[in-house]
């Protein structure tokens, strides 16, 4: 069974051109949600814009920028909360709500999640409070300091598999007042950073360190849609000025993408044949490291291709096989020495 974590950022497709908020362009950070397969994959699948509030209630703005006339001003969790429910509507649930800390430190996202019995792991801010006990509030930086002194209540676990590896981090779970609401915390191996979550699990769900973890590790791919958003279709090169045709345009780059998106899964399996990963920091490379599969880029590539004047034969192919052969064997000398790496850190 597939897990799904929905995933919202703030950031998405300011354009590169002279247009700013100052000269009334509509174009602003937005708010994208991110619908995620563990082991499969992931495409963009709701958005919204924020519009600044001076923009919506300045009538000259507003009719120069094409606003709707009855467009309200939303917080970026008010946003996240509309496309929820709108994902809701069309039949589509999940297990964990992942998201940045401009959504963790929304108390309103907060509650309403929990009154709709949506879990969730929100990264906070470390002057973020929390209730240990009735009448005892700390911040998440001063929880850490009193309740995880100790190197003992620190567990190494990997947040996940990325394309270099495992990605491992000291986590420490702590207790609430509340004992659906938890604080996981997260620290860099190697830096010492801190990074916390705030975390809730409804009754009748399991509430396991492990579940939070895997959440808490697949909030990433977000950030690679928004990439791949920006690099292969462009998602921030829109010199559009009106609300309508920004969100026409933001549509389109969305569909573009789940359509490389849905290809790529379906393909993963087919158009692999990589190497093994290696196993230890001292084995030698493969003579043959194989391909990995078609990627998200590539197929764009491919897709692109079949529309432009014809090449000589093979031409493409030759390119692609090329690519997907390099960057298989940079992979696997990446994860030897992140093996390497890991060793070093984990002893």
């Amino acid at each position: 069974m597939h897990r799904k974590v929905p995933a919202w950022f703030g950031g998405g497709e300011r354009g590169k051109g002279p247009s700013t908020w100052e000269d009334t362009s509509p174009r602003s950070l937005s708010c994208h949600l991110s619908l995620v397969r563990e082991k499969t994959g992931h495409a963009l699948i709701g958005a919204r814009q924020w519009i600044p509030r001076e923009h919506i209630e300045d009538p000259v703005k507003s009719l120069v920028t094409g606003l709707p006339l009855d467009l309200e001003f939303r917080t970026k969790g008010q946003l996240a909360m509309d496309i929820w429910a709108d994902a809701n509507a069309d039949g589509l649930f999940f297990d964990f709500a992942c998201g940045d800390e401009v959504y963790g430190s929304c108390t309103q996202l907060r509650e309403f999640f929990g009154e709709n019995g949506q879990a969730y792991v929100l990264r906070a801010a470390s002057s973020f409070m929390i209730t240990l006990a009735p009448g005892t509030k700390v911040t998440c930086v001063e929880a850490v300091k009193r309740l995880v002194k100790d190197k003992r209540r620190w567990e190494v676990r990997s947040a996940g598999k990325g394309s270099k590896g495992e990605r491992w981090y000291a986590w420490a779970w702590i207790g609430t007042a509340s004992k659906r609401h938890h604080l996981l915390v997260r620290r860099h191996l190697k830096t010492g950073e801190l990074a916390f979550h705030y975390c809730y699990v409804p009754d009748g769900q399991l509430l396991a360190k492990t579940r939070l973890i895997r959440a808490a590790g697949l909030r990433w791919p977000v950030e690679e849609d928004f990439e791949l958003g920006k690099d292969c279709l462009g998602l921030d090169q829109c010199q559009a000025r009106l609300y309508t045709a920004i969100l026409r345009h933001i549509v389109l780059v969305m569909a573009a993408l789940a359509v490389c998106a849905v290809t790529a899964a379906q393909l993963r399996d087919r158009t692999s044949t990589q190497a093994p990963p290696p196993v230890r920091p001292s084995q030698t490379p493969p003579p043959d490291p194989g391909m990995i599969p078609l990627t998200v880029p590539e197929i764009k590539r491919l897709l692109a291709a079949a529309l432009q004047p014809a090449r000589p034969r093979d031409h493409d192919a030759r390119w692609l096989n090329w690519r997907r052969r390099h960057q298989a064997r940079s992979r696997w000398f990446h994860q030897r020495t992140r093996l390497n790496r890991d060793y070093n850190l984990l002893s």
